[in-house]
């Protein structure tokens, strides 16, 4: 199957059909914003305004299209209204191709293509009127004509339609009439291959389409995958839209539901739930009769290749399931009701009704025969998309059609001695609202029909109003009152008295005659209030099998309607719908019925869902495919994590379930695959997870770890685990520590009352960070002044506390943290003392440090990661989870732990504060790695160091401390694996993936190097003073540029300055805070310049060009020679670069006039001031355009005078080049012109992002051009 064309089509499709909705819209003067009056009407006409000027005239009956069409966008509004025309269209435009692949046309003619290969005219354009279509003697008049007259598309859409409409006999909850605005808004061609009869017929390839064509294991794949994939890629552009609008705080509206969690559930899933539940039941049935057949035999006979056996029982358990057996002994095939709530595109019921075929055909009964009973009794299928409603209905009747050539025809059956003929009609809802009633409908009926509703009718009629009001909103988790021994709640005895009223043919109708009102108020009442008793009873009723997959959508996304429905009827699965969903399935279960879903797997682990595990652990998990994440293959990641599950209401004591565990796999396809192999196969009883704190579904671990949990403390009782505050405003009160001046930050604040004060501003936080043990991802720093006054006060609008500002006592003190949302290994991180905790970073706090050590040890170690598997495998780990981890804790720690764990926080924060991201960073290791091998020029007393030799030095550190962490790491592992006696279920090894310092790389190094250097150009670091220098306040408080000095201030481990000298500097940065990059040499102290001279400076100009080039050849790029790769480094890439390693927020901003490369300008944030602009405008910009000007005036004397054709070649080629540097300089000089002149005022505290944004998005307009947007920084 082409999933691309698919998706390619289906995309495309649906933009085509909204744009010539929307045209035709337009033409009658409808647009989003207003349903314009005629600017002219008369007798049987209207004028409409268009939106194009011209005039529009409409008769007849199109009048009375358009003003059914202006109630419906009063009552749905625009956008829904312009969404249901376009979607109805396609829906009928894929079953019509659908219907012609497979010859399911009663014509059999096909409509949109021909069966002439290569031929582009349909063939009922050639048949017509030799066709079965109810054509009128005027109407065969017209095709004549059209078709003398060539007017071919015309006729094409006419057919089209009357195809349609002829349709609706056989299916028509799919083409029910058309004689309406969605009609007269159709515009389709077969001629134009840009509309959608040419998309579909051209780019989805036919064989997609046809029923007969195999899958790549060789199985025929029938219908149900284009549908699904069909209706999954429409909906793809508003799921996008939807997620966007997500990220700004937009909840998902009831019409987005669809579209925002809509999933095709992969084939083999699919299999595998209906597989274990129906097929399962009649198993059950055949095994009630023969107890001597076998699971196995009966599965692999009807080739439910998906079907899971139950697992060896003990004897009690086998005598109690032998008893349940016996109830379905007198099951019947036509006992069985099957209901998908949450039906989409028709997947799961496609599949149940193969099943059901099966089971039929080995009960006697014909296919012909079986296909009737299975519509219109077995299968229910409910959502609240009527697209997904439209295409279940159309594939349940393909599947019937498939089964049974003359299914369309219907069945003769004798009723009573009379012949009748039943059509097929299958149990599917598109869950309606009752909004559209009258809200005195009670009233109007008992006035209007005393003698024929009884009172408790009329309680049920009241009752279905109420319940299914703002239905959409809840869909099928809408709780109905169930029938039975309820005289009020008769749901289909009070649908059928309205059905004889509405044909007139109740008993009341035999002596009395409607009178006007009465037949209003029914011509009103009836469709909407029969199709709601329906859904009612259908919803109440009990169902032997429920399989589903459910929506998933997280809480924080529901809008206030659903979000306060679900807290009042599902206060433990509130958190998300498809938890929701797991609840209600059960209750539409009957008592010896089966329940299958695929949802995602954190409801099997997450404290938010401990108590829906309660009631699911009361009932009996028959089996899992656990399938983690990747088990869609449209979806990639972590994020949607899943399990499928098997589940009966009749609870058995010591059941022993059975669990595929196929996590590991990274693809559907192994997933699959693996499942078949039954090789990953775990038997469970559920009694042994009551044992775990929380309840987690953990079927894999062996007694030894459950023993554990029952034998060990909590860690939780042994240390206190807290979350962290919460700003209520991330963008407001936090920012790289880097971002902000360095005097305002306080690195060594020892209490909350401190900080009340010192008067800083800003003091770290940890925040989360990516999997890193023992110490790291110290990036952040919040407003914390005054005590986080402005934190602790920060409300909306209302007065409401929008901060959480929670547990604040640990602020500052020493503590473990770790990343609370991780799609890698657990890690843990120590905070040494003076940072606060975001909610991201948990706290784990205990006064005693060596507890504290210990505790991280076993954080960190292999059996803590197994540990908190079990607990909750998901990407959150709650601090529940881990206070719930059992540990082991001797009142004499463990000497060696400790001693392991202090050396592994010292190696990782030496491999932190190696990088100029940490804001203890001393100094680049090539420079304290260098060394001279006694290559020492006596001469001039100064050595000659080559920056190779460096590298291999600080390579062989790194590597060196690498292995020391692993080796430590994996000592760790054997420790607390024999602690906790797990010598048979874990080794120590440690993968070097997981060893979270770094080893040397070159090509970063070099950059690093590189970034390094420039901020010894730019004056935040020097080669002569150790860490940060300058960043942020008085310059010449840190350099003293006139004398080559720089200050030197050094600290000890708290903090306390124990030395402050000023030092000669032997590198100086720009004293104007510009460095120009430049394609050519045009400026002495350009980048590259300056680079060779920091170089020269650091090794000696005895290695400089040997270290350049290493430097160059470290470097992914082009160039001739060493300081052309640098100098194309620097212009193409180190931004770049820095823009990354800064996490986006740079503190070197590049002045860039564009893609030329005319101009580009490094400065340093920090060094700031309003008159850098003019500076940067009138020192450099504009010599660098008169070095320009100079090189056209070089390339065309070279042109004129040359005799050397290729040197004239490459002559008119850089003059081509200069010309449009120097227009894009012109431009960009505009812009910097106007900037200058505003003298612009940054402030560091409000950070890069806003900072940076005021030399963004300048118009330059010029009197009869079109205006041009400047950015005077390039982009992040």
């Amino acid at each position: 199957m082409n999933k691309g064309a698919i998706k390619n089509f289906a995309t495309k499709a649906r933009r085509k059909l909204i744009s010539t909705v929307e045209n035709k819209m337009e033409m009658l003067g409808i647009t989003k914003n207003e349903c314009t009056p005629p600017i002219q009407k008369g007798e049987g006409y209207e004028v409409y305004k268009t939106t194009a000027g011209t005039e529009n005239t409409i008769y007849g009956a199109e009048i009375f299209c358009r003003q059914s069409l202006v109630k419906e966008i009063k009552n749905k509004g625009y956008e829904n209204v312009l969404e249901e025309v376009a979607y109805t269209w396609f829906n009928r435009i894929i079953a019509i191709r659908f219907m012609e692949v497979n010859n399911y046309l009663p014509t059999r003619v096909r409509v949109l293509s021909s069966d002439i290969e290569g031929k582009i005219e349909p063939d009922i354009l050639n048949e017509a009127p030799d066709i079965d279509l109810d054509f009128t003697e005027e109407e065969v008049t017209f095709i004549l004509n059209a078709k003398a007259e060539n007017k071919l598309d015309e006729l094409f859409r006419f057919l089209f339609i009357k195809q349609c409409n002829k349709l609706g006999e056989i299916l028509p909850e799919l083409f029910e009439q058309t004689k309406d605005y969605t009609e007269m808004l159709l515009n389709i061609s077969y001629i134009n291959k840009d509309d959608v009869i040419r998309m579909l017929v051209d780019g989805v390839p036919e064989e997609d389409f046809d029923i007969t064509t195999k899958n790549e294991n060789g199985e025929v794949q029938g219908q149900v995958e284009i549908i699904g994939w069909l209706y999954q890629y429409y909906n793809t552009e508003v799921k996008d839209d939807t997620f966007k609008k997500l990220k700004n705080k937009v909840k998902i509206s009831k019409e987005r539901i669809p579209a925002a969690t809509q999933l095709f559930t992969p084939d083999w899933i699919v299999k595998y739930m209906v597989e274990n539940s129906l097929g399962r039941l009649w198993i059950e049935h055949l095994r009630a009769i023969d107890s001597t057949i076998k699971e196995k035999e009966i599965a692999e006979k009807f080739g439910w290749k998906y079907y899971l056996e139950e697992a060896e029982q003990e004897k009690e358990v086998s005598i109690k399931l032998t008893e349940i057996r016996k109830s379905y002994k007198d099951l019947t095939p036509q006992d069985i009701t099957c209901i998908d709530p949450c039906m989409g595109s028709g997947h799961i019921l496609v599949y149940m009704f193969d099943v059901l075929i099966d089971i039929y055909t080995s009960e006697g009964y014909s296919e012909k025969d079986a296909v009737f009973y299975i519509v219109n009794n077995n299968i229910r299928g409910l959502d609240i998309d009527k697209r997904a409603y439209q295409l279940t209905y159309f594939s349940i009747m393909m599947k019937g059609r498939s089964y049974n050539r003359r299914f369309f025809n219907g069945k003769k059956i004798e009723e009573e001695g009379k012949e009748k003929t039943i059509y097929p009609n299958p149990f599917l809802y598109e869950i309606e609202e009752s909004n559209e009633l009258p809200y005195d409908l009670i009233e109007q009926l008992n006035i209007n029909f005393k003698e024929i509703f009884s009172k408790e009718d009329l309680e049920c009629i009241k009752y279905v109003q109420e319940v299914f009001y703002d239905a959409k909103e809840y869909g099928s988790i809408i709780n109905i009152d169930n029938y039975y021994n309820r005289d009020d709640r008769q749901y289909s005895e009070v649908s059928l008295k309205l059905y004889s009223l509405w044909i007139e043919d109740d008993e009341f109708l035999r002596n009395n005659d409607l009178n006007l009102i009465q037949k209003g108020l029914l011509n009103e009442i009836y469709p909407l209030l029969d199709k709601l008793l329906q859904q009612a009873f259908i919803m109440s009723e009990k169902h032997e099998i429920v399989v589903t997959n459910p929506p998933y959508m997280g809480a924080s996304n529901m809008d206030k309607k659903l979000s306060d429905y679900v807290k009042k009827n599902y206060l433990d699965s509130k958190s998300d719908l498809f938890a929701i969903f797991i609840e209600k399935c059960i209750d539409f279960l009957s008592k010896d019925g089966y329940l299958g879903m695929i949802t995602q797997h954190s409801w099997m682990f997450l404290s938010s869902f401990e108590n829906l595990r309660k009631k699911i652990l009361k009932k009996r998990i028959i089996n899992m495919a656990h399938l983690g994440a990747r088990a869609f293959e449209e979806i990639g990641g972590e994020v949607v994590q899943t399990t499928s599950f098997i589940l009966s209401e009749m609870n058995i004591y010591n059941y022993l379930s059975t669990y595929s565990r196929l996590v590991d796999y990274s693809s559907q396809s192994l997933k699959e695959k693996e499942f078949l192999n039954k090789k990953n196969i775990f038997v469970s009883n559920k009694e042994n997870f009551n044992k775990i704190p929380g309840s987690p579904i953990a079927y894999w671990i062996s007694d030894k770890y459950i023993n554990n949990f029952t034998l060990s403390h909590k860690l939780g009782k042994t240390c206190e685990t807290k979350k962290g505050l919460v700003t209520g405003n991330n963008n407001k009160f936090l920012r790289l520590w880097f971002e902000v001046s360095s005097s305002s930050i306080s690195y060594m604040c020892h209490s909350n009352k401190e900080s009340k004060t010192n008067n800083i501003k800003w003091f770290p936080i940890n925040k989360g960070g990516d999997f890193r043990r023992w110490y790291g991802n110290k990036a952040h720093v919040i407003n914390w002044q005054h005590d986080g006054f402005e934190i602790k006060n920060y409300r909306d609008l209302t007065g409401k506390l929008l901060s959480r500002p929670q547990n604040l006592k640990y602020n500052f003190k020493k503590a473990i943290t770790w990343t609370k949302i991780t799609s890698s290994l657990f890690s843990a991180r120590l905070s040494q003392g003076g940072e606060l905790f975001d909610d991201a970073a948990a706290i784990c706090f205990n006064d005693n440090s060596e507890y504290l050590n210990y505790i991280m040890g076993f954080l960190n170690s292999k059996c803590c990661q197994e540990y908190i598997r079990i607990l909750n495998p998901t990407m959150n780990v709650q601090i529940g989870d881990i206070g719930n981890l059992p540990v082991n804790l001797f009142e004499d720690v463990d000497i060696e732990v400790l001693n392991i764990v202090k050396e592994n926080i010292q190696l990782s924060k030496s491999d932190w504060d190696s990088f100029e991201t940490s804001w203890d960073f001393a100094k680049h290791p090539l420079i304290t790695y260098k060394t001279n091998e006694d290559d020492v020029d006596i001469s001039i007393n100064k050595c000659n160091y080559k920056i190779e030799d460096a590298f291999n030095s600080w390579k062989e550190n790194a590597e060196m401390n690498f292995y020391k962490l692993k080796e430590n790491e994996e000592e760790l592992n054997r420790i607390f694996i024999d602690i906790y006696g797990l010598q048979d279920e874990l080794t120590p090894e440690e993968e070097d993936k997981d060893v979270t310092i770094r080893k040397a790389d070159r090509e970063r190094d070099i950059k690093s190097f590189i970034s390094y250097a420039v901020g010894c150009m730019l004056g935040r670091y020097s080669i002569d003073a150790e860490g940060l220098i300058y960043a942020g306040g008085d310059f010449n408080d840190k350099w003293d540029l006139e004398n080559k000095k720089v200050r030197s201030i050094k600290k000890d481990e708290d903090g306390n300055i124990v030395s402050d000298t000023w030092v000669d500097a032997t590198f100086l940065p720009e004293k104007d805070n510009i460095i120009p990059i430049t394609e050519e040499e045009y400026l002495e102290n350009d980048i590259v310049s300056r680079f060779v001279e920091f170089v020269k400076t650091v090794y000696g100009e005895g290695t400089l060009e040997e270290n350049l080039k290493f430097i160059a050849e470290s470097l992914k790029t082009k160039g001739n020679s060493s300081r052309e790769v640098i100098r194309n480094y620097f212009l193409k890439d180190f931004y770049k670069d820095h823009v990354k390693i800064y996490q986006k927020r740079p503190i070197y901003w590049l002045f860039d006039s564009g893609k030329e490369n005319g101009f580009k300008a490094l400065i340093y944030m920090h060094r700031y001031n309003e008159d850098t602009v003019g500076k940067v405008r009138t020192e450099y910009l504009h010599k660098i355009q008169g070095a320009i000007e100079n090189s056209i005036l070089r390339a065309e004397h070279i042109i004129e005078n040359s005799d050397n054709a290729r040197e004239k070649a490459k002559a008119t080629k850089e003059k081509n080049k200069y010309i449009k540097q120097l227009k894009e300089t012109r431009i960009y000089d505009e812009a910097m012109a106007y900037k200058a002149n505003e003298r612009i005022n940054i402030d560091l505290d409000d950070g890069v992002k806003v900072n940076y944004a005021k030399f963004q998005e300048i118009e330059i307009t010029k009197e009869g051009q079109k205006a041009v947007t400047i950015n005077l920084l390039a982009k992040i």
